[in-house]
C-alpha cells in the first residue's frame, strides 16, 4: 500500500495532515477578478490549494445539450455559448498562478478532455484530479497517466467495475482516490462515508473526500473516518448565480472548516493508551487508596 503520495510541496496520506482543497471550479463565472478573491479567501483560511476545472467546450459539452438556451446573468444563450462564456484561458490562468505564488497556495485543475490536459502542462501543475464525469474516457486517463504526475481519481457516479477500470490506468505511488457522490447538493443519507475505508481496503491507495453537502457536519466526519484529504467547493456567496454555488461553502464556513480539522486531528491521537502527564494531579487527588496500596 502507497501510505502517502506527494502533491507538490506535501506529502498526502498516512500520518500527514489534511491536505484540504478549495474548490473554485466555475465558480469564479467568468470572472478573473472573482476568481482571484476566491483564492484569497481560500489562502486566508488555510486551505492547502484550490481546483479548477479546465474545458475544451466543443469536446466536453454533450451534443444533445450545446444547442440548449438557457437564461444567464448575461442574458439567454445556448449551453455551449454558456461553456464558452465561463472559460479561462491562457492570459486568465497566467494571472491565476501568478495570484497563487503572491498567496503561498498550490493550485492545479481537473481536466475534461485532452486538450485540456495538454493546455495545463505549461503551468507545471503539482497533480492533475479526473473528474467523476470523465473516469470511464479511456483516451483521458491514458494521456493522464502518460505524464507521470500524481493523479487524484474522483468516484462520484461510478460502479465498483468502473472505478476498477480506472485505477488500472495509474501506478498506486502516484495515485489518490476521492470518494465522492455526483449530487449537488447531496442529501446526508447519500454521502456513504463508509466508503472511505472500503476504497481504501480495496486499492491500497490514499483515499480522501471530496464533499457537495450543505453544512460541515459530515466533512468533519469524513476526516474522522480517515480521509487523508477533503475537498469543497468554495463561494463568496452561496446564493450567487451558477449550478455549484449551492454546495459550497462560504468565506466564514471555510476558515472553521480548516480550523476544525486541525483540531480533529490534534485529537485523533495514535490510539495507543497512556497516562497523560495533565492526568497526574488528578490520579493523585482522586485514587489514592488504589495507587497507595499498589506502592506497597
Amino acid at each position: 500500500m502507497s501510505d502517502s503520495v506527494r502533491i507538490g510541496n506535501r506529502r498526502v496520506g498516512a500520518g500527514e495532515p489534511t491536505f484540504i482543497v478549495g474548490e473554485i471550479g466555475i465558480n469564479h463565472n467568468g470572472d478573473v477578478e472573482l476568481a482571484r478573491r476566491l483564492i484569497q479567501v481560500a489562502a486566508s483560511a488555510g486551505c492547502d490549494a484550490v481546483k479548477f476545472q479546465k474545458r475544451t467546450p466543443e469536446l466536453a459539452t454533450p451534443p444533445q445539450m450545446r444547442d440548449v438556451v438557457r437564461e444567464t446573468p448575461w442574458g439567454a444563450m445556448t449551453y455551449l455559448e454558456y461553456r464558452k462564456r465561463v472559460e479561462f484561458g491562457e492570459r486568465e490562468y497566467r494571472l491565476i498562478d501568478e495570484y497563487c505564488r503572491e498567496a503561498g497556495i498550490q493550485w492545479f485543475a481537473s481536466c475534461w478532455d485532452v486538450p485540456s490536459l495538454e493546455f495545463m502542462e505549461q503551468f507545471d501543475p503539482p497533480c492533475y484530479k479526473v473528474a467523476s464525469a470523465s473516469i470511464t474516457d479511456p483516451a483521458l486517463m491514458r494521456a493522464t497517466a502518460a505524464l507521470g504526475r500524481t493523479v487524484v481519481l474522483s468516484t462520484g457516479m461510478s460502479t465498483i467495475e468502473e472505478i476498477d477500470e480506472a485505477v488500472s490506468y495509474f501506478e498506486r505511488d502516484r495515485l489518490l482516490i476521492a470518494h465522492t457522490t455526483s449530487t449537488y447538493p447531496c442529501p446526508p443519507e447519500q454521502l456513504n462515508l463508509r466508503m472511505i475505508q472500503t476504497l481504501r481496503d480495496r486499492y491500497r491507495v490514499p483515499v480522501g473526500y471530496s464533499g457537495h453537502e450543505v453544512g460541515l457536519q459530515t466533512t468533519y466526519a469524513a476526516v474522522a473516518l480517515g480521509a487523508c484529504f477533503v475537498e469543497r467547493h468554495i463561494t463568496l456567496d452561496r446564493a450567487m448565480w451558477g449550478s455549484d454555488q449551492a454546495a459550497s461553502v462560504e468565506p466564514p464556513g471555510l476558515a472553521r472548516l480548516v480550523r476544525d480539522i486541525r483540531v480533529i486531528e490534534a485529537a485523533m491521537g495514535d490510539g495507543v493508551k497512556q497516562v497523560y502527564a495533565d492526568e497526574l494531579t488528578a490520579r493523585r487527588r482522586l485514587r489514592p487508596m488504589i495507587d497507595r496500596a499498589a506502592e506497597i
